[in-house]
């Protein structure tokens, strides 16, 4: 479940940002950057993501992150999956203030 919700924030992020460094990436997810190095590897196996390096950049280990359909796929499942638990807290929190 947790990974879930890790792989979910990561996708945020790379879909918005696809240049982001992986010290970008981690700082504003709040991860290691082992804990990112994970996930990232995690979403590419998963062939959710693709990463290409910068062919003309000459610090090679500089890479861009693409979604790919299946990613965009899974994001979107995420997304819902990730709203539908806030309206089920939501109106637990709902039924609590009211008794």
């Amino acid at each position: 479940m947790k990974d879930n919700q890790d792989h979910f924030e990561v996708l945020r992020k790379i879909q918005k940002k696809p240049n982001s460094s992986q010290r970008e990436l981690a700082q504003q997810l709040g991860f290691s950057l082992g804990k990112l190095n994970y996930c990232l590897k995690s979403l590419k196996s998963k062939g959710l993501i693709k990463m290409k390096n910068f062919k003309n950049n000459p610090n090679k280990i500089n890479y861009f992150y693409v979604l790919t359909p299946k990613g965009i796929s899974a994001k979107t499942k995420l997304t819902i999956n990730f709203m539908k638990k806030k309206m089920m807290e939501y109106d637990e929190l709902k039924k609590e203030i009211e008794n």
